[in-house]
């Protein structure tokens, strides 16, 4: 009887023994998958991280790209105007001056006529000074003139383009109006140039300028 009781508590020990050492290895092994299921899930992460790295570089790449191309197509949509607005294409308004040149009221006895009136080269000179200083668009008596535009005199009269105008000679130009007015009246400039040739020079301030583009004055 005591042999037989020693068995069965020794086979009650075991058993049990080994019952805790399988519960604590099957626990094991579902900790090590937890955790080799979390590492690679972080790793993944980590992949997914990059990939969202890497394409927002290209987003930002492209939106820099987006804003450099609308940039350069309003510049050129900017430059077209410009263009068109240098070669006379469409009508303009603004800020600007206006430039009177008058045959000189005095002419001394026994000299040329001709050396005391307003010539086309004067004009010339004036327009010249204008385009360099920045006018964006020139008229003479309303009518609008380009770099190309055909000028010529015939005694008190001027033609331009084939139109012919009679003195005064008015010229509009649609710019800075002080910088353009800097530009005219700089010392041994333009003014000072009329001046000595005998032209009688006026320059105002105007706070608009109509021009129409020249289809229409042709028309």
């Amino acid at each position: 009887m005591l042999v037989l009781g020693f068995l069965l508590s020794f086979s009650y020990q075991f058993t049990k023994e080994n019952k805790d050492r399988g519960e604590a290895a099957e626990d094991w092994k579902t900790e090590y998958s937890l955790r080799d299921r979390l590492i690679t899930e972080e790793k993944q992460n980590k992949a997914l991280e990059k990939e969202l790295y890497k394409k927002q570089q290209e987003v930002q790449k492209t939106e820099a790209s987006l804003k450099n191309e609308k940039k350069e197509y309003y510049n050129i949509v900017e430059d077209v105007e410009r263009y068109r607005m240098f070669v006379g294409e469409i009508g303009v308004q603004g800020k600007g001056i206006e430039v009177a040149l008058k045959d000189s009221s005095y002419v001394p006895e026994g000299e040329n006529v001709n050396n005391y009136i307003v010539h086309e080269s004067h004009i010339f000179r004036l327009l010249n000074e204008l385009w360099i200083s920045g006018a964006a668009a020139v008229s003479i008596n309303g009518q609008r003139v380009t770099h190309h535009s055909y000028i010529s005199c015939n005694g008190p009269v001027i033609t331009v383009d084939g139109t012919q105008h009679p003195a005064p000679f008015v010229v509009s130009a649609i710019g800075e109006a002080d910088v353009l007015l800097s530009a005219l009246n700089i010392e041994g400039g333009i003014v000072d140039q009329l001046t000595r040739d005998h032209v009688s020079v006026s320059i105002e301030k105007k706070d608009k300028i109509e021009m129409e583009p020249l289809l229409k004055q042709g028309e």
